[in-house]
């Protein structure tokens, strides 16, 4: 496993943290099982959310942290303010609310990166800036950021901050995969995928910011398991969500390329495409939700893999050789 050290933490943290929202309550051992596999192959950061399994994957989690007595070691991202609805939930009081309910359920005082799971472009940045601050003072969390926050709505915020003497937004978790997002998945996601996402990707280069990356696969388009020949047939065991997002003629261009550059260096398509994202020139940590240990290990490999420039942007269809 590969650990980054963020600015502002006193934890190291793997660089593919687990995703949270298989575990069940009604399935306590299995879910104890992932974690502990995960866990053994050297992932120690977590990825969680006020929103998950209507708060059953923040508790298993915190019963699992608190019975192994991880809570020193492991590293807890998690998120509110997702709105519920059509009631959006990017406000002071919402976001105390989730805070305080995630913190009960994952058995802490403290989580050490907490991001706001949506933005609310009707709300001014002051007052999401002043109580992020008010509960980072408190000692509630560590590093705070935004998920699903466009790069200018992240700079307004922090010349807030700035101008007020208060801390900045210092992570963010957009999309971000070998495949574009073509449209949403879900309403108010943002991707720095894609051509269209270049200036955003340089400003995250030039700041160094640590990105926390979701659907580091595409919701499963880098699966491996179908191609743009067969996937009419696979798709019943897609999201609604992947099909509408990523099956598009220039995602199975890059997927074609995967499989290509996967049988030659003896990978599978998922690794390779992990392997992009994390040989970009960006602090970049994958959240992954993997089901079952040996898909970890498997994409903890990727990590070892290096790709060059030119593979880099042969597979993002930005050159025809390589």
């Amino acid at each position: 496993m590969e650990y980054g050290t963020i600015e502002g933490m006193n934890k190291k943290i793997s660089r593919i943290l687990q995703g949270t929202m298989m575990l069940r309550e009604d399935d306590l051992q299995g879910s104890f099982d992932l974690l502990d596999g995960v866990w053994a192959l050297g992932v120690n950061g977590f990825d969680g959310a006020y929103i998950y399994g209507g708060g059953q994957c923040e508790r298993v989690l915190g019963q699992w942290l608190d019975e192994r007595g991880l809570h020193d070691e492991a590293v807890i991202l998690t998120k509110g303010a997702h709105h519920t609805g059509k009631k959006n939930k990017v406000t002071p009081h919402d976001i105390t609310a989730d805070l305080t309910t995630s913190l009960e359920r994952c058995r802490t005082n403290f989580i050490d990166i907490y991001v706001l799971h949506r933005d609310d472009l009707n709300v001014e940045v002051g007052p999401i800036v002043e109580i992020l601050n008010e509960h980072k003072a408190a000692g509630r969390i560590g590093l705070f950021g935004g998920s699903n926050w466009t790069v200018p709505r992240i700079q307004e915020a922090n010349e807030y901050a700035y101008k007020h003497n208060l801390e900045p937004f210092t992570v963010s978790s957009p999309n971000y995969s070998l495949a574009e997002q073509v449209k949403e998945p879900w309403r108010g996601c943002i991707s720095i995928s894609g051509p269209n996402n270049e200036a955003d990707r340089a400003w995250y280069a030039e700041q160094n910011m640590p990105l926390f990356t979701w659907s580091s696969l595409a919701q499963g388009f880098f699966s491996g398991r179908f191609t743009r020949e067969t996937i009419e047939d696979y798709k019943a065991n897609l999201p609604g969500s992947c099909v509408e997002a990523y099956c598009y003629e220039q995602n199975f261009k890059r997927l074609d390329r995967a499989g290509e550059l996967a049988k030659e260096k003896g990978l599978t398509v998922p690794q390779i495409a992990l392997a992009f994202n994390l040989n970009q020139p960006l602090n970049l940590f994958s959240l992954i939700g993997v089901f079952h240990p040996d898909e970890c290990k498997a994409n903890i490999e990727a990590l070892n893999l290096k790709l060059t420039p030119e593979e880099l942007n042969w597979l993002d269809l930005k050159r025809d050789d390589r």
